[in-house]
């Protein structure tokens, strides 16, 4: 690789400012173009770096003079301006691919619809409880370039999404974690749910056979597709539906209990990996619910394929911390309990987080649709929410999947006015959810200013 190119990076947000940030520290020319306008922690950012930009346009002419153009994931491949750099002899690639060439770390890369950006923290904090030199970067946090920039590591917890696959060619993950494949973000892979299954199984690509991919035996679409690909990398599945077999990890079946009747019955995760398990109770894990129970499996196999130590994986499975908007607990008022799980942006995400609520539900919903097949949700919707509040600026896909369901649907446009409705439309014991299951972009800057909002509201009440 030449020691200097002319290095432009299409997006000023977390992923693109992080690129030309390591860029040119590594000595390259750097050229920053975003369309949008560029927020002023990152304006900021590239000021003290000294990195050109440029921003409300692109400058195609100057574009085009790029040795290599690093996009960011949430620029689609059909926008014109990458369709046209495709035509030519200009690399396209991402923050992630990008950043890797420079980092000597083991990666453990953690993707999945639902469960990765817990899986990618609970895995981090295993690591560093184990004294380990270890970053947690990617989609979660600070991404992987701009951390990289301020040094490498040893080891890499990396949360990746399917937008950066996309654009990943030698990218190579020494431990490949894929927690589950349900739809999601289908509007931008043509509403070709195949395709979207493409991109989550490229997490494997370039792995060897040392490496170690990790996945869930539950899930039926990963089944199938591991009946179809060949993969390289020793494998280690998590189920807690199945037998435990090989190594992995799984929910304990006590003596005479079938498969259908041990989410009830059984009271244990046994993880075996190098053919020395060790069991925790369900009771003893910090994170509960029957999706946490996949977290904490496939955490729990990644530390102990690295040789952790089990009291040090069992200790950390059982201190970690709940991550803010992910089914976070906000406040209780006058016997109602707020939820914030603003980071549900899919239907499946919603799913888990209805299935782990035994109270009556007042479900605050709604955003930018991805579209969304709400059938899913039908019968817990049926049987446990007894009002819907919606937020957003086009709420009718939600009124039509819901109106035969739920009696009561508002609207609102703000999180003050979404809070203040579900507050007065719920009684002493009810449980006020935001789990949207749509990007937050209608009315908010992301997910994590949308479930801000929500709990400023909360409090306000």
């Amino acid at each position: 690789m030449p020691s200097e190119k002319n290095i432009v990076v299409l997006g000023a947000g977390e992923s693109g400012v992080g690129a030309a940030v390591l860029a040119k520290k590594m000595g390259h020319r750097v050229f920053v173009s975003d369309r949008g306008t560029i927020r002023e922690n990152y304006r900021n950012l590239l000021l003290q770096h000294d990195i050109e930009f440029e921003e409300g346009k692109h400058d195609a002419g100057r574009i085009r003079k790029a040795d290599e153009l690093i996009k960011s994931p949430g620029i689609p491949d059909v926008t014109g301006m990458i369709q046209e750099l495709r035509k030519t002899d200009i690399p396209v690639t991402g923050e992630i691919e990008f950043a890797a060439r420079y980092c000597s770390g083991r990666k453990i890369c953690i993707t999945g619809s639902n469960g990765k950006t817990t899986t990618t923290l609970l895995t981090g904090h295993i690591l560093k409880k184990a004294g380990l030199d270890v970053a947690v970067a990617g989609n979660v946090g600070t991404s992987f370039a701009m951390e990289l920039a301020q040094g490498d590591h040893a080891f890499w917890v990396l949360e990746i999404s399917s937008f950066q696959l996309d654009n990943m060619y030698d990218f190579r993950a020494d431990i490949a974690i894929l927690m589950n494949i349900t739809p999601d973000h289908l509007d931008r892979y043509d509403h070709q749910f195949s395709r979207y299954v493409d991109s989550k199984f490229r997490i494997v690509r370039n792995q060897k056979p040392n490496d170690a991919f990790i996945y869930c035996l539950d899930d039926q679409v990963i089944r199938a597709e591991m009946d179809k690909r060949e993969i390289a990398a020793d494998k280690y599945s998590f189920t807690i539906l199945r037998s435990g077999e090989g190594p992995g990890g799984w929910l304990e079946r006590p003596l005479g209990i079938s498969s259908g009747e041990r989410n009830e019955k059984s009271n244990a995760i046994v993880i075996n990996v190098h053919n020395e398990p060790f069991t925790m109770t369900l009771e003893s894990l910090a994170l509960q619910g029957r999706h946490n129970i996949y977290n904490s499996l496939a955490a729990g196999i990644a530390s102990r394929i690295l040789d952790l130590r089990k009291e040090i994986v069992k200790e950390s499975l059982s201190d970690f911390q709940q991550i803010e908007h992910r089914l976070e607990f906000v406040a209780k008022v006058h016997g109602v309990e707020f939820i914030n799980d603003s980071k549900a942006t899919n239907v499946n995400s919603v799913w888990y987080a209805l299935e782990s609520i035994d109270r009556p539900i007042i479900w605050i919903a709604g955003g930018t649709d991805k579209g969304n097949d709400y059938s899913m949700l039908y019968e817990l919707v049926r049987k446990k929410v007894k009002a819907i509040v919606c937020l957003g600026l086009d709420n009718q896909k939600i009124i039509q999947a819901f109106g035969g369901i739920v009696k009561t649907i508002a609207e609102t446009r703000s999180a003050r006015k979404a809070v203040e409705a579900a507050y007065q439309l719920a009684s002493h014991g009810d449980v006020v959810l935001l789990s949207p299951a749509c990007a937050s972009f209608d009315l908010f800057n992301n997910y994590e200013d949308r479930g801000r909002q929500f709990k400023e509201e909360v409090r306000r009440l």
